[in-house]
């Protein structure tokens, strides 16, 4: 954006701060259909993904009087919606059949031809999110993942308590959940949760 128009834009969301409503819709023209688009590709659901959008624009208007006209509009209302994305997919990850739907639209919207290397990245991804882990993690989650042994078993085998073992997979999840929602497509972490990772 060049300077002119970062001047003018944030001209705009002073107006915007002080209640212009003029200004609010210049600003929800301007980027309306970004944040669809940005929303859609995570949510996969163009319902949703308008729901998105217009819960960017309510938040922007309700606590408009908070926002800085010296920081970037536009990264403030991204930053929203990746936000507003990622809880409606924590929500879809506890509720397998809207899950299945967004992952169903995913696959629907991928050409045949893509899938094979797709699927790749997400074997790769979902790799270097486990050799992300601590040493005694990865040996447990590869123990109770991989191996398929219960807690007692892996607790049994490596002398340490059933908690321990409990408490060093939740770990593991809670580390490879954020790996992957810092480093990867969505859609993988919903495909982690259908799968009981």
């Amino acid at each position: 954006m060049k300077l002119e128009e970062l001047n003018t834009e944030k001209n705009v969301v002073k107006k915007l701060i002080e209640g212009n409503e003029n200004s609010f819709k210049k600003l929800f023209d301007k980027y309306h259909q970004d944040i669809f688009v940005y929303s859609k590709s995570l949510v996969k659901i163009d319902a949703q993904a308008e729901e998105v959008t217009q819960d960017v624009f309510v938040k922007v208007w309700t606590y408009r009087k908070n926002l800085d006209p010296n920081l970037s509009f536009k990264s403030l209302i991204f930053t929203i919606a990746r936000n507003l994305c990622f809880n409606f997919l924590k929500k879809a990850a506890n509720d397998k059949a809207l899950a299945e739907e967004v992952f169903y639209n995913n696959q629907r919207s991928q050409k045949l031809c893509d899938t094979k290397l797709i699927e790749e990245d997400y074997e790769k991804l979902g790799r270097l999110a486990i050799d992300s882990l601590p040493p005694r993690c990865r040996l447990i989650y590869n123990m109770s993942r991989n191996q398929d042994r219960s807690y007692n078993e892996i607790a049994c085998e490596l002398n340490i308590s059933i908690n321990t073992v409990k408490n060093q997979m939740s770990k593991a999840l809670n580390s490879i959940r954020r790996y992957l929602m810092t480093h990867g497509d969505i859609v993988f972490l919903l495909m982690v949760f259908l799968k009981g990772y």
